[in-house]
């Protein structure tokens, strides 16, 4: 395991999209707008209820987010797909901190659930995930996890079988 911290700031997340943090080549998260959290509060590679590693960070709602503006008009809510990839690029991020070299991608997702909106009245998202497998072998880097995202609390996003990987090429 790489010696990282377990919380990272805005500043951090930004130097990790820029290829700063985990070094060029290796996982790096999007830059804004694309950037779906604004802290990770807690991270690890043994912790969550199956001992595989879990992340938690958090994503501040203001009416002023690009996507309010056009999805819909009129009718502002955040896209669902949005949550889905701020929980992808935590799963990746995860890997990354573990100190697992390539780049990360998704690969897929075995189950969505969506049972409710971010509109612009929102404060704060919460994103948890929590991995059921970490595998590092000569061919293979992955992470599978579930995940949730809360909304001032109320879970509105749930995940099963999350899967992010990383490639040398």
């Amino acid at each position: 395991m790489a010696e990282y911290p377990t919380s990272f700031d805005k500043d951090d997340l930004l130097k990790c999209a820029r290829g700063e943090l985990f070094g060029p080549g290796n996982a790096q998260l999007p830059e804004p707008p694309m950037l779906m959290m604004d802290r990770i509060t807690d991270i690890s590679g043994d912790g969550g209820p199956h001992g595989k590693g879990h992340v938690v960070a958090e994503f501040d709602i203001h009416p002023d987010l690009w996507f309010f503006e056009c999805h819909f008009p009129g009718n502002p809510i955040m896209p669902g797909c949005l949550g889905l990839d701020g929980l992808w690029q935590l799963t990746g991020f995860n890997l990354g901190w573990r100190g697992w070299q390539g780049r990360g991608y998704a690969l897929g997702v075995g189950e969505v659930k969506l049972t409710g909106m971010v509109r612009p009245d929102r404060k704060m998202l919460t994103y948890y995930v929590d991995f059921t497998k970490a595998v590092q072998t000569r061919r293979l880097t992955m992470g599978v996890a579930d995940g949730r995202v809360e909304a001032d609390g109320e879970t509105i996003y749930q995940v099963k079988d999350m899967k992010v990987a990383l490639s040398e090429t």
